[in-house]
């Protein structure tokens, strides 16, 4: 396992996704997490989840998708003796991380202003929809609202479909993995300096950032992102095809490429025809090719065109669902899928971090923890007696 973050305490007072991911990112290298959990209640995403059993035992599969590796500890952050209890953990801790409303942590007296004179060398990141300042800064945002706000849906789907939104949350996982990215950052600052650091985290601007090329279309050449479907707006033929059997994406993106696509298919004579034989013409041409390049994929499957046009270093892959995707053979070559077990014997299977170290790759070591699994053991930690514990326990602050 990776021990990259080895040393390094996060205190993780997130719910639902962007927090979360970013938390497992950092347990998956190391870190040790520590999830802060309101008592009774925890983190929202322990009730959702397609398995209504477990969404009643607080174990929903949201939960479980990215809480891997973590300790649970529930306090009641409002209440002076939780906060009591809670600054004697930023003394110990590395890194803080919330993904609260902007202003929420102010008013409970735990601000990075605050907590910074506890501890100097704290890395406090907050991840919010719209960042810590600005008009839309106090709003709430789900991950929805920032795709459409983002440009994101109206580039997706095509002029008949569309607007449509990404099919999983895609804005809240980019929030997640810039707040992991900038943490990390922080840390190997603070390896210099000695300070810990501020990280605000805008939801909305980290997905337009990630719009890189849609967005400078607009900014520099002034041409308004339109809906293309399953077609790439800088190549043709690139995009989805329909086979013999399913979809088939072909991206044929240079003009070699485009060359040996033609022999492949049995279609020569593209490459004397003046409509595709250069890039931009082919553009200009774009629903001819296309339906041309589907009369000839017609003969054969998308898995038998897509051996062929790789062997011949054409980029093809068939258009798969999720389990045919996690059950592929480079899946299980690359260990993607990580099993854990419970203390009780329970077993479910998650995904590690989408890179590898030769170090060590990352991936979670324990089992999702239960609401407050870890409370008695981290507060004997920080000193707190059996019966003082017992006593936060009667007072519903742990």
């Amino acid at each position: 396992m990776s021990d990259v973050l080895s040393g390094i305490r996060v205190l993780d007072l997130t719910n639902v996704l962007a927090g979360p991911y970013a938390c497992y990112l950092l347990a998956q290298l190391g870190a040790e997490v520590i999830k802060v959990e309101r008592p009774k209640v925890g983190d929202l995403a322990r009730q959702l989840g397609a398995d209504a059993t477990l969404n009643q035992q607080q174990m929903g599969t949201s939960f479980l998708a990215q809480n891997a590796g973590k300790q649970s500890l529930t306090l009641d952050l409002k209440h002076p003796q939780g906060k009591e209890v809670f600054l004697k953990l930023i003394e110990s801790a590395d890194v803080l991380v919330e993904n609260f409303r902007a202003g929420v942590m102010d008013r409970l007296g735990l601000s990075y202003a605050a907590l910074r004179e506890v501890n100097p060398k704290l890395v406090y990141c907050s991840i919010s929809g719209f960042g810590q300042d600005g008009p839309m800064a106090p709003l709430q945002a789900y991950d929805q609202i920032v795709q459409g706000l983002a440009g994101v849906m109206s580039v997706t789907g095509d002029q008949d479909s569309g607007p449509l939104r990404v099919g999983y949350p895609v804005c809240d996982t980019i929030g997640g993995l810039n707040a992991a990215f900038a943490i990390s950052s922080a840390l190997v600052k603070r390896s210099s300096t000695g300070h810990g650091d501020f990280i605000d985290v805008s939801m909305l601007e980290s997905t337009l950032g990630t719009m890189g090329w849609v967005v400078s279309n607009w900014l520099i050449s002034g041409v308004q992102p339109s809906r293309l479907g399953n077609q790439n707006m800088t190549a043709v033929p690139s995009g989805a095809f329909r086979t013999q059997t399913s979809l088939l994406n072909i991206a044929a993106n240079q003009q070699a490429q485009f060359e040996r696509l033609a022999r492949l298919v049995g279609r020569e004579d593209w490459l004397t025809d003046p409509r595709f034989q250069a890039r931009e013409t082919r553009k200009q041409n774009r629903l001819l090719l296309n339906k041309e390049l589907e009369d000839a994929l017609s003969s054969q499957s998308a898995e038998y065109w897509s051996e062929l046009l790789n062997r011949h270093d054409v980029p093809a892959g068939v258009v798969q669902d999720i389990p045919t995707a996690l059950a592929h053979p480079q899946m299980q070559e690359r260990q993607f899928i990580k099993t854990l077990q419970s203390k009780d014997g329970k077993e479910i299977k998650v995904v590690r971090a989408g890179f590898r170290l030769h170090s060590g790759d990352p991936a979670p070591e324990s089992y999702p923890p239960l609401l407050g699994e870890h409370t008695h053991a981290l507060l004997s930690e920080l000193g707190y007696s059996s019966d003082a514990i017992e006593q936060l326990a009667q007072d519903a602050i742990i």
